[in-house]
């Protein structure tokens, strides 16, 4: 029986400006908030409904951190099938709204820019632009990131 590898890695050649990617998706429990808020980002509006209804989130909120976390789970997934993994130079983050407990997330992101290496003929860097979507299509974060991405070997 063939073993299924998940979707096809993509080398920068295999990669084109404009080209868009859909990851699969995740469900995010209140429990999972929370539990991630006690060990990495223990605010009262991460941990307790009744004191972030009196933040300016109005009710219990994710931690940015965690909807990245699950950002990064869902790109690896296949989101972002590229070969050698979704290894970051760095970036940028926005949260333009908080990401709630029950909230279904899925990422769609676009290739913005392909740059070869001079210095390193076998690699080159993608900046890709990844929109987190919560299930009502409201945008919930968004990375810019730069990533060093594998050019395809070429036999000699």
């Amino acid at each position: 029986m063939a073993k299924d590898n998940g979707p096809e890695r993509l080398f920068l050649d295999d990669l084109a400006v404009g080209q868009i990617f859909l990851s699969g998706q995740y469900a995010l429990t209140r429990d999972e908030i929370t539990a991630f808020a006690a060990t990495f980002d223990p605010q009262p509006f991460h941990l307790d409904d009744e004191a972030a209804r009196a933040t300016l989130f109005a009710g219990l909120a994710a931690s940015g951190w965690h909807t990245a976390a699950v950002t990064m789970r869902l790109l690896v997934g296949g989101g972002a099938p590229l070969a050698g993994g979704i290894i970051g130079a760095g970036g940028e983050i926005e949260w333009p709204r908080p990401t709630r407990p029950d909230d279904v997330l899925q990422v769609e992101s676009e290739v913005l820019e392909i740059i070869p290496s001079r210095s390193k003929p076998d690699r080159g860097m993608v900046r890709l632009r990844s929109q987190t979507r919560n299930q009502n299509g409201e945008v919930v974060q968004v990375l810019t990131a730069r990533l060093i991405v594998p050019r395809r070997q070429v036999d000699q």
